[in-house]
């Protein structure tokens, strides 16, 4: 939390994007038992596995177990998560008419589930140690929901952003009232911090996102603005750090592309960073994981604001050891530096 607010501390923080997942032995357990959709509406399990992810791994905060997708199966968009194939929904938006067809949803009591699961989390959790709420941002959430699911070329989504801007405003516009009255629920529910993903954001140009994404963004940090610190994620941005800090966040996230030093010139001395290790690095060498390590703490040396993290999730191959290792790393070396 120090950290997000720019404020000196003994050692550099760290928390992993996906740190409860797949690689995790405890997790694979659950997940015998479950489907991942029922794991994510089952508040005790949920808690159960952030709080084991977090104990294991001894990282510095938790992230509640849950979903960027589960807010589109209120709004009328029969979502599944086929095994191997992942997310998938059966009924996409293509059109105008299809946005029109999206049911208005003020109340975010649909996700109840969520924030039960951050409330028995919270519970559970030591209290000096912060839970971090989350949600997509309205691009990679209207992506999803234009592609139907993962997409390497963005093809439908961008052909509706240019081919229907009215269409896609209406969309984005949508979204975005429900994903700020979402994480304020969140946070209301107890987590201390937030972290927007923008995962797919990086297709953009910056005259895109100014004239596409930017708009419909910067509208979540403001709802939650001095609640709680912000956390602004996305990969592939960095042709784009400037317009990521025009939105918001207290904290922007930096992928591997780019030296974490560079980027944070770019977004500015006001801003935090987290970031920027590549997670193929966890599946190598620990000695080569742990040079690189050494050189993003160089990069930062003294300088209040960083919270480390990867440039994105870890992945279901890691070794549980390898992640163990980085995160003590990352504790004793940075007093080092």
């Amino acid at each position: 939390m120090r950290a997000c607010r720019r404020e000196p501390v003994p050692y550099t923080p760290v928390w992993l994007m996906r740190q409860a997942g797949r690689y995790m032995r405890e997790y694979r357990e659950v997940r015998e038992k479950t489907t991942f959709l029922e794991l994510c509406k089952n508040p005790g399990l949920a808690a159960e596995v952030t709080v084991t992810a977090v104990e294991r791994l001894g990282v510095d905060a938790a992230i509640i177990f849950a979903d960027i997708l589960l807010i589109l199966e209120p709004l009328g968009l029969r979502l599944e998560f086929s095994k191997g194939d992942g997310p998938v929904i059966h009924n996409p938006v293509r059109s105008g008419v299809d946005v029109e067809r999206l049911r208005e949803l003020e109340d975010p009591a649909a996700l109840d589930f969520v924030f039960e699961a951050i409330k028995h989390t919270r519970q559970a959790l030591p209290g000096n140690l912060p839970l971090i709420g989350f949600s997509g941002a309205p691009f990679t959430l209207a992506s999803y929901a234009i592609e139907g699911g993962h997409s390497n070329t963005f093809a439908k989504t961008k052909a509706l952003m240019y081919g229907h801007p009215e269409a896609w405003h209406r969309l984005c516009e949508k979204l975005s009232s429900v994903v700020s009255n979402y994480l304020v629920a969140q946070i209301e529910a107890g987590v201390d911090a937030v972290q927007v993903f923008d995962s797919w954001v990086g297709v953009l140009s910056a005259a895109d996102y100014r004239e596409f994404a930017l708009p419909h963004t910067r509208p979540l940090f403001d709802a939650v603005k001095k609640r709680v610190p912000t956390i602004h994620f996305g990969t592939g941005t960095a042709a784009i750090l400037e317009e990521l800090r025009e939105a918001g966040g207290d904290v922007i996230g930096v992928d591997w592309r780019i030296p974490i030093d560079e980027a944070w010139t770019r977004i500015g001395a006001d801003r935090g960073v987290q970031g920027n290790l590549d997670p193929t690095l966890l599946l190598g060498p620990p000695a080569r994981m742990l040079q690189q390590t050494d050189s993003v703490l160089a990069r930062i040396g003294n300088r209040p604001g960083h919270i480390f993290n990867l440039g994105h999730g870890i992945l279901p191959s890691t070794p549980v050891e390898h992640v163990q290792m980085l995160a003590q790393y990352v504790h004793s070396a940075s007093r080092r530096h």
